[in-house]
């Protein structure tokens, strides 16, 4: 049987179609590498990275100025008696303190230093250091994978820069941008001198890292602190949980320190290991030998000994124009201990049987305390703020006690408010554990993909700095304002709030609709639970 036109019809049009789909896919994949191509030239020629985004300027009335400065500890301190196994070397023993120092400068001066020097780089070279670090947290570093991450991260983020202004001076008073003015009764110079620093100088921040992390890597929460008024100190600790960092002292050879754990360490002997509980109490140790070290060299900057330091400061001299002139600028004499992850178990350590000269601090900041870091110190005596990301909240963790670790974090706040220092727990709706970290904003849509987070990566850092913003206010002047006037509503965390919308006790869905008509519910409740408050519990 021959087969009918309509067959022969439905053929013809059938290899049509394919002879049309073979056409079309290499010239797709033609317009695919045509705009690939254009796109790496526009990069190189423009000095943009591949595929991360550009860090944002810094919002707020100051500009921001930032300088590298690494110390010398002396004499060297000898922490912990371990060891690197295979070697003789200390493990634990601090010669040099690392920080980067991000603070308020005037907008014209920002211009003109940015002008005379270039910005610091997101990733400090050399690129293989931090992509080494890398490869042995993910336990595959060897030749090939090391060059495999220095390789992308050098497409990633290696022309990522800090929008800081290297060594820029210190703002006298806040120089008005031209989103948010201010009148001349709001420009009042800190310039009083003293030992300590004046009541009235820039409050100072200490903030301590999380584990395979760097100084570098909350860049933009510090840079926002201090385009509205702190000086912040990002410390980069030597303890073993940066990926890579290098020790510089003055008329010796450089010597890197890597990413390292407890299988790397062993007692002086070389003959036991020492248990985790160990490591984490050396570490922790370490941390806050490092947080002394970065307060002496801060007081002595404020005491008038900015030349000095700077003058032995191995990274190119930062600080030989702007910190000479720091002199009884800073108010050194109650500083606040901040930290993320592993830095809030760290600073949260620093309180103990505080405040001392050696740890000046009137308050604390602990984003996401540790979960695998060891037990939270309870000896809390100061005003504390605890934030949780949604993620740290959400996923219920046994910690010390066989108690969950919400309700272990929620009993310190709690017992410290009853201490008559107030103090505040809180999660942050939508967010997840690196939402503070600069990573969601370089790589919005591979982070919220990865881990879960559903805020706008740019809102949700922004929350972060308004309540860490409300509560140095709080601490400088006694102004309760914003979260901090809010009453604790979630005894616990309630997974059921939807962006804060779902809220127990709020009388259903039609008492929130006209809440929301009165402008209530589109506030700070899309952001946030408040878990304890000295404003009252339910």
């Amino acid at each position: 049987m021959k087969p009918s036109f309509d067959v022969l019809d439905k053929e013809e049009r059938q290899s049509q179609q394919v002879a049309r789909q073979r056409g079309f896919l290499p010239r797709l994949r033609a317009v695919v590498v045509l705009l690939a191509v254009v796109y790496a030239v526009y990069c190189y020629l423009f000095s943009k990275p591949l595929l991360a985004h550009p860090l944002p300027k810094h919002t707020g009335p100051y500009a921001v100025g930032t300088i590298d400065i690494e110390a010398p500890v002396s004499p060297p301190r000898s922490i912990h008696e371990a060891r690197f196994k295979g070697t003789n070397e200390k493990a634990f023993e601090l010669e040099t303190v690392l920080f980067s120092l991000y603070y308020p400068t005037d907008h014209d001066t920002a211009v003109a230093a940015s002008g005379q020097t270039k910005r610091h780089t997101w990733v400090p070279q050399p690129l293989s250091l931090r992509a080494q670090g890398y490869a042995r947290a993910a336990h595959i570093s060897n030749w090939f994978t090391d060059k495999l991450f220095t390789t992308a991260i050098d497409a990633l983020v290696g022309g990522i820069t800090i929008p800081a202004a290297v060594d820029a001076p210190l703002s006298d008073y806040a120089t008005p941008s031209s989103q948010e003015k201010r009148t001349n009764k709001e420009k009042q110079p800190h310039t009083q001198p003293s030992e300590d620093g004046p009541v009235g100088g820039y409050p100072v921040i200490i903030f301590s890292h999380g584990t395979v992390s760097a100084r570098t890597d909350y860049s933009h929460f510090a840079g926002e602190l201090a385009a509205r008024g702190h000086i912040v100190a990002m410390l980069e600790h030597r303890d073993g949980s940066s990926p890579g960092t290098i020790i510089q002292q003055p008329n010796q050879p450089n010597r890197t320190r890597l990413l390292f754990d407890v299988s790397a360490v062993e007692t002086p002997d070389h003959s036991l290991s020492l248990t985790e509980a160990e490591f984490h109490h050396a570490q922790l140790s370490f941390r806050e030998a490092e947080i002394e070290a970065a307060v002496h060299i801060l007081k002595a900057i404020n005491a008038g000994h900015g030349s000095q330091i700077a003058s032995q400061n191995p990274h190119h001299h930062e600080g030989r124009h702007t910190l000479p002139h720091w002199t009884g600028r800073l108010n050194t004499h109650a500083m606040t201990v901040a930290g993320h992850s592993y830095g809030a178990t760290g600073a949260l350590q620093a309180l103990r049987g505080g405040p001392t000269q050696a740890r000046p601090f009137r308050a604390a900041v602990a984003l996401d305390p540790g979960k695998q870091s060891g037990p939270l110190n309870e000896d809390v005596r100061v005003p504390l703020l605890v934030v949780h990301s949604n993620s740290w909240s959400s996923k219920r963790s046994v910690f010390y006690g066989g108690r969950a670790h919400f309700d272990v974090v929620k009993g310190i706040v709690e017992g410290n408010n009853k201490r008559g220092n107030p103090s505040w727990f809180m999660t942050s709706i939508g967010t997840s554990h690196p939402s503070v970290t600069d990573a969601p904003l370089l790589e919005p849509w591979l982070l919220s993909f990865t881990t879960g987070a559903t805020i706008d990566v740019y809102e949700g850092l922004r929350q972060y700095v308004h309540v860490v913003e409300d509560f140095l206010a709080f601490l400088a002047g006694g102004e309760v304002r914003g979260l901090m006037a809010e009453k604790a509503e979630f005894p616990q965390y309630d997974e059921g709030a939807v962006l804060g919308m779902g809220k127990p006790g709020q009388g259903g869905r039609d008492g929130m609709v006209e809440d929301l008509k009165k402008g209530e519910w589109a506030d700070w409740r899309r952001y946030w639970q408040i878990h304890v408050s000295p404003a009252g519990n339910v």
